[in-house]
């Protein structure tokens, strides 16, 4: 598969990214989720689409990976006033939203000369998307949101109590390594669906790999300031023109199947995809499926 890499400059913020398979072929645009660098996107499924005859390109998100941190940036005012203000689906000052996550993206395909992409977005990434095609549907051959929601918490169902439990057990900054290498490789397992779920060497072995690429937990909380500081996605969602497909899976503990539900009966003429036994994740097993409705939605 060929590879090649590069950095876009966005606003002076350089986002590094991963080019893979034919530059002739049509362009597929991979958004990854909250403080997820590119490799999460799996080369599995990278590989599942460049062979069905796709451009593959893939990226960090400023403040993660290889990508530019904004080191020192800070939000004014403490977390509860941005949380609430979220449940009511209201904006708040943060260095920097969805929106501008959303620029990132048109300038990677600037940079890459690239009129139109298939866009693909999972969790934070899928947000990322519906700001995207609402406000640059030109920009925007077709859709695809894997794990998605509208931002509307409070009229959908929060997470599963086991993850809820798990966070209140997170070991402190100062615990060590192992410790906190441990409780990552918990955190992986809940999140994928009990049936699809890596073993426990894979999950270590992931957890080091993208530890020893990048580190940077000022990054997540930004991360967070920025989906907190966007407020309610309807007002994009409801905007999106382009073929839209939403892919669930069964067993999502983090965003329940009714936020891609959600999604799909408010994006007009969006088609909703149940995958069963998928949860927040995108393991071995739901490579095929979720290429198959990826690359329908494509054609589409």
């Amino acid at each position: 598969m060929q590879t090649r890499t590069g950095r876009a400059d966005s606003g002076g913020v350089q986002i590094f990214y991963e080019d893979l398979g034919n530059p002739d072929d049509p362009a597929v645009v991979l958004i990854a989720g909250l403080a997820a660098q590119l490799p999460t996107w799996p080369d599995g499924l990278c590989a599942l689409l460049v062979d069905a005859g796709y451009r593959v390109i893939r990226f960090d998100h400023r403040d993660t990976g290889l990508s530019d941190k904004l080191d020192g940036a800070q939000t004014v005012g403490g977390p509860f006033g941005r949380a609430w203000r979220y449940l009511l689906g209201r904006t708040s000052a943060v260095p920097y939203t969805l929106v501008d996550m959303s620029h990132d993206v048109v300038a990677l395909l600037d940079r890459l000369d690239i009129a139109r992409a298939h866009i693909v977005g999972a969790s934070m990434g899928a947000m990322i998307g519906q700001v995207l095609a609402a406000t640059r549907p030109e920009r925007v051959s077709s859709l695809g949101l894997i794990m998605a929601t509208t931002g509307r918490r409070m009229f959908t169902t929060p997470p599963a109590w086991r993850l809820i439990r798990l966070a209140l057990h997170a070991p402190p900054h100062d615990a060590p390594p192992e410790d906190r290498l441990a409780f990552e490789v918990r955190h992986l397992a809940t999140l994928n669906g009990p049936a699809v779920a890596p073993g426990d060497a894979e999950l270590r072995a992931r957890v080091r790999l993208l530890g020893d690429r990048c580190s940077y937990p000022e990054g997540r909380r930004r991360h967070v300031d920025a989906i907190l500081g966007t407020g309610s996605l309807l007002r994009y969602s409801r905007a999106v023109s382009a073929p839209t497909v939403v892919l669930h899976g069964s067993a999502d503990p983090m965003l329940r199947p009714a936020h891609g539900r959600a999604v799909a009966a408010t994006i007009p003429g969006a088609r909703f995809v149940l995958i069963e036994g998928m949860g927040h994740d995108l393991p071995a097993p739901v490579w095929q499926p979720v290429a198959e409705a990826l690359t329908k939605n494509f054609r589409g």
